[in-house]
């Protein structure tokens, strides 16, 4: 007897709840650089191509979640990934991630989730993590003006480890539970002239609550294959095969990574 099983064929089902079919809508427009109402007509025509039996293999993006310690980006991986949360604070050490798996467009796709730490003794061994992430989340407490204030130098630090023109921003407020509408209006305001000085588009979430989490990781699980599509399909040029178009995915990475001076932290 064979013992031989595909390493697809191991693979649970996606989750009904991880099925994606339209592209989900952006928080707040004046900080959304994506405002279309639906993927690109390109990478549709791909996928429904795709789902008809043309050769394309599983895609995946790399997601790095950084920012201040204490902001909640443990939360808000664990409130999406698992559906929990622990108000028993714990500190990341270095890294952790998780492998969250989706469905769109009938197409597989992964996101792999990178939690960093952000203590300062860590934050070396955390940035060796960076280098080749597709999407950067940057956390901020609503309620700590102070996290706001070094969005910048978390932005500087993963960007030095990537193309910065390959990479997709998000700047994400949480905590949103313990803010008053006062307090929180007002951070907002400074939030969203940041995001859109970077270039990023702006969520505030609860990982408490839930409030906006499956919304904003759907959304950059959605922006995020998009993306991954239409590079591949401007690298390689749409592949006819008996009239079809065959996405081609030969590198998990779409990007290739700009080198960057190495910094001498750590010793």
């Amino acid at each position: 007897m064979s013992l031989r099983v595909s390493a697809m064929s191991v693979l649970p089902p996606v989750r009904k709840d991880r099925i994606v079919a339209q592209l989900p809508r952006y928080f707040r427009e004046e900080a959304a650089f994506h405002t279309a109402d639906d993927f690109n007509s390109k990478v549709k025509t791909a996928c429904q191509e795709q789902r008809t039996g043309t050769v394309g293999r599983f895609k995946i993006s790399k997601v790095i979640v950084v920012g201040d310690l204490a902001v909640g980006k443990t939360c808000l991986i664990n409130r999406f990934c698992k559906d929990a949360f622990d108000k028993n604070y714990k500190a990341t050490i270095g890294v952790d991630f998780e492998m969250e798996r989706f469905e769109v467009l009938g197409v597989p796709f992964s996101l792999q989730l990178w939690d960093t730490a952000g203590q300062e003794r860590f934050k070396c061994i955390a940035s060796t993590y960076y280098r080749g992430a597709q999407v950067v989340i940057i956390a901020f407490d609503v309620n700590d003006v102070a996290s706001l204030g070094h969005v910048r130098q978390w932005l500087e630090d993963a960007l030095r480890e990537n193309d910065p023109t390959a990479v997709q921003l998000f700047l994400v407020g949480t905590k949103k539970d313990l803010s008053s509408p006062a307090q929180y209006s007002q951070i907002e305001q400074d939030a969203l002239k940041l995001a859109h000085e970077m270039r990023a588009e702006y969520w505030a979430v609860s990982s408490l609550t839930g409030e906006n989490v499956k919304e904003f990781f759907f959304r950059v699980a959605s922006l995020a294959f998009e993306t991954n599509v239409l590079a591949e399909l401007e690298k390689s040029g749409p592949r006819q095969i008996g009239g079809v178009v065959r996405i081609n995915s030969t590198s998990n990475n779409v990007y290739a990574s700009s080198k960057k001076k190495q910094t001498n932290c750590c010793q």
